[in-house]
């Protein structure tokens, strides 16, 4: 048998990533391999992404991989995948969720944050959100992996930084964290803390069924048919987060947008059933754009 090709971005956190994709599949005796690629997003490091082409350029290549055959399947965080998705080449499903909160990192030694110098943070929903949490504080972009904004943050270069507690956690690096928001205080990206298979529609990928979650999918579908339904996010601030209620059968989305026009921060929740979840979404973003 042939190994699986999995695509990934070339990224300690995204190998890492990758690996559990791998190593499923190796646990079932099904031989797999990394593919690894420098995408343009990870290129281009002195621009915020919403000036030169938005999440998408963390995929592009991948998607190229896949579509010429040197892919099988990709991996990517959900957070970094575009609405729109190319012809033939759907997410096939969605990892267990991790942590989707927000995490605050500190120099090291550090113990508290030092407002004469800025925030490091390229995000324009973290920095709304940040924004009422510190009003004192001003922010500079930062870009690179991991490891990189760490190491500007330790060389005295920002005061903290903002990261997904998914991925530090991922990677090891939960002694770095400082603080975790709870979802109150900072509502993350769509899709925080997930991981999606991407595939092509023509293929059978029934070995990958073990390593979705219904949960995931749900509440993932959801949050991203409630940025899709407002243009995409566009550049304006915008964070959805689901969650699956008790009784197993409804979710609770709460939802936030900033009008550009009006400067309007609108943050709304509804609940449906689980499986309305996409319209649940969609619902939501037409009531944010009303007010």
């Amino acid at each position: 048998m042939k190994p699986i090709r999995i695509g990934t971005r070339a990224s300690k956190l995204a190998v890492i990533q990758a690996e559990m994709v791998r190593s499923y599949l190796l646990e079932r005796g099904i031989p797999a391999e990394l593919v690894t690629m420098t995408t343009t997003g990870d290129r281009i490091l002195d621009r915020t992404l919403d000036k030169v082409g938005g999440k998408g350029l963390f995929v592009k290549e991948l998607d190229a991989a896949l579509m010429d055959g040197r892919s099988d399947l990709s991996v990517h965080s959900l957070k970094d995948v575009p609405m729109e998705l190319p012809d033939g080449l759907p997410l096939l499903g969605f990892s267990k969720r991790e942590d989707p909160r927000d995490a605050l990192i500190l120099p090291e030694g550090a113990e508290q944050i030092d407002f004469s110098k800025p925030i490091g943070c390229a995000s324009s929903r973290r920095i709304l959100q940040l924004k009422r949490l510190f009003p004192e504080a001003r922010f500079a972009p930062i870009r690179g992996n991991v490891q990189t904004r760490l190491r500007k943050l330790d060389e005295g270069q920002y005061s903290a930084t903002v990261l997904a507690a998914a991925g530090l956690k991922r990677a090891g690096l939960e002694r770095r964290i400082s603080r975790i928001f709870s979802t109150e205080e900072m509502l993350p990206a769509a899709g925080q803390g997930v991981l999606a298979v991407q595939g092509r529609a023509d293929e059978e990928y029934a070995y990958l069924s073990g390593f979705f979650d219904a949960d995931s999918r749900d509440t993932s579908l959801c949050e991203r048919a409630f940025v899709a339904a407002l243009d995409g996010g566009c550049t304006a601030p915008t964070a959805a987060f689901a969650e699956i209620l008790p009784d197993g059968e409804r979710i609770l989305l709460t939802g936030l947008y900033s009008d550009e026009e009006t400067g309007a921060v609108i943050r709304r929740q509804c609940t449906g059933r689980r499986t309305d979840a996409v319209r649940l979404g969609a619902q939501l973003a037409s009531e944010v754009k009303r007010r």
